[in-house]
């Protein structure tokens, strides 16, 4: 069994909140990490099964009321009726670790439950598997980048990235599924959550054109939003479109990565930047294979970006530095692929570069700018790539090897 990253987070939010939710994609290993931390003395209920649901949403006082002792709950979106119960048995007893939550679904996102919980739940997110926790290596680049540390030498072939991006994170597909395979798991992955998280959530029945328009926004995937040309090239309202975007959203398919700006900001583009979770599902729905990047490369720049940006995203999770993951843009067009915040402002400007030897000056730009915005809030700019060494182009800019991200 591999150890995640957010298994110490977890254990400590069990020991001081009542509730704790566990929340993240279909198929990233909820279960298998609740059922470390959980003894035979918690009791397990899953919202999968239809009688359970129906006595849940039925009678929820009194669902609630008959739970005794700890408990897991298993697709707790699936009740939404039964937030209220849960937030009147927690004020009546606040033991610590009472209730532990999981669901597919970000009930931050969903306007019934947002505010049920409040002051009451600790809320992680289970991302798929980072490269560490694949290789039952620690990850610690986060806190070292902070604290001055930028690695060391670490070769990594372009064959072994290209296959790390294209496998992705999903446990099921990284570890147990050859390449050939993938595409096939990921195709019914996409079917089923479409067809059954969706209708749990919306009322829409055309999933057709929701594969249509998450294969489109995979397309766009490491881009800033653009909601006009999306609606365009999917030919749906932009209101229709948001809808849509909102649900992979809540379903853990996207994330939007905010704009970092200054107080002031006016003269900062404040678009989130689109990425698909895992770069995995991302090459399954656009097609990709090792053949089709090596005959197209410019097609895997995006691949990788999003591939680094769910790396950091994870890592942040469990580190002890917590930075909030953002991206930079101003009006004149420099950008930075992203840009990470600690907790007291210092900011790392983070580019992304698939090549080994082709660095040069011109790719200082955007972190100048950024480190011209954000003035004595810029900390240091890195430029992850595909080489294997360590550079410095001055005191505060060195160019650091992708694998460094894990190594």
């Amino acid at each position: 069994m591999l150890k995640r990253g957010l298994l110490a987070p977890l254990v400590q939010a069990l020991k001081h909140s009542p509730a704790v939710l566990l929340s993240g994609a279909r198929q990233t290993g909820k279960s298998t990490l609740v059922q470390t931390v959980s003894g035979p003395e918690r009791t397990y209920v899953t919202f999968d099964e239809d009688d359970r649901r129906l006595a849940a949403a039925t009678n929820p006082s009194g669902f609630v009321a008959g739970l005794v002792g700890d408990v897991v709950l298993d697709e707790i979106q699936k009740v939404p009726e039964l937030f209220s119960s849960l937030k009147l048995a927690i004020d009546r007893d606040r033991k610590p670790g009472r209730f532990l939550l999981t669901g597919s679904a970000n009930v931050l996102l969903l306007p019934r439950l947002s505010d049920s919980l409040a002051g009451r739940m600790e809320l992680l997110t289970l991302g798929p598997l980072t490269q560490g926790e694949l290789e039952g290596r620690p990850e610690t680049a986060l806190d070292a980048w902070f604290g001055g540390d930028l690695g060391r030498p670490a070769a990594e072939p372009r064959g072994a990235l290209v296959e790390r991006v294209l496998r992705g994170g999903f446990p099921v597909p990284a570890l147990q599924l050859p390449a050939e395979a993938r595409a096939r798991w990921f195709e019914s992955y996409v079917a089923t959550t479409l067809a059954r998280d969706i209708r749990d959530l919306a009322d829409i029945e055309r999933t057709v054109d929701l594969r249509r328009i998450l294969t489109l926004a995979a397309a766009r995937t490491a881009s800033p939003l653009n909601y006009a040309e999306l609606s365009n090239a999917c030919a749906v309202p932009q209101s229709s479109l948001k809808r849509y975007l909102a649900l992979f959203q809540t379903l853990f398919l996207i994330e939007f990565v905010p704009a970092w700006a200054t107080g002031v900001g006016k003269s900062l583009a404040r678009r989130p930047k689109l990425l698909l979770t895992d770069s995995g599902l991302a090459a399954a729905l656009l097609g990709m294979d090792a053949a089709r990047v090596a005959a197209a490369p410019a097609v895997f720049g995006p691949l990788l970006e999003t591939f680094v940006g769910g790396e950091i995203a994870r890592q942040a999770a469990w580190s002890a530095t917590r930075p909030r993951l953002m991206h930079f843009r101003d009006h004149s067009g420099n950008e930075v692929d992203f840009v990470l915040e600690d907790p007291s402002g210092r900011l790392i400007g983070v580019e992304v570069k698939a090549g080994a030897s082709s660095l040069g000056t011109g790719d200082l730009s955007g972190l100048r700018a950024l480190a011209s915005a954000a003035k004595k809030q810029f900390h240091r700019g890195i430029i992850l790539y595909g080489g294997e060494a360590v550079i410095p182009f001055d005191a505060h800019v060195h160019a650091v090897p992708i694998s460094t991200l894990w190594r």
